[in-house]
């Protein structure tokens, strides 16, 4: 078909997306609620209809019978609703828990005792009878290398839903700091 050729043409409209071809849209609805009644003085049903009915088109659709429609039954003790049940069950609120680095310091303190109480021989021990690598040990007992102030921090932070900024990996640069001045400034700029 070339340019100027009248067969074909839709009429113009003033729609969202003007230019030629494009018919003005109708969208029609309505929602019935029925409550079915058992007649003959008996009790109501047990259930209830909703009935929505759907129209979308160019204009005058509707008039042309080009309608939708969908019917819901629900139980009558029911609020019929237009928003569909969930089919999952919701997930259970999280719980707050105490943040892993604040373990991994505890964990730390705690090997620290047992090397110096003899208990056991060395990190690879401890490796051993954590089910853990010695240079994993060694990771988390590089913990107590950091000055006092920021490992009082860490033990007093508070259980939390959310994971804290505070964090073990982020810790190790902090702690390849020697002079404690220097860890404590670093420490402010990681939890601001």
């Amino acid at each position: 078909m070339g340019r100027g050729s009248d067969v074909g043409k839709l009429p113009e409209c003033n729609s969202i997306r003007s230019g030629r071809g494009w018919a003005e849209p109708e969208v029609w609805f309505r929602i019935v609620h029925v409550a079915m009644d058992a007649g003959n003085g008996a009790p109501a049903a047990a259930y209830r209809e909703q009935t929505v009915e759907i129209a979308l088109g160019p204009q005058g659709a509707f008039e042309n019978g080009n309608v939708g429609t969908l019917t819901r039954r629900v139980a009558a003790d029911r609020v019929v609703s237009a928003v569909p049940p969930r089919r999952r069950k919701p997930k259970p609120p999280k719980v707050a828990r105490t943040p892993r680095v604040v373990e991994l310091l505890r964990k730390a303190l705690e090997w620290q005792a047992l090397l110096e109480s003899g208990e056991v021989p060395n990190q690879a021990a401890i490796g051993r009878r954590e089910g853990i690598t010695r240079a994993r040990v060694t990771q988390v007992m590089g913990m107590l290398q950091l000055a006092p102030e920021i490992q009082q921090h860490i033990l007093s932070m508070p259980d939390a839903v959310r994971r804290p900024v505070i964090s073990e990996r982020a810790l190790r640069p902090i702690v390849q700091l020697e002079r404690p001045a220097a860890q404590l400034q670093a420490f402010e700029q990681l939890i601001n």
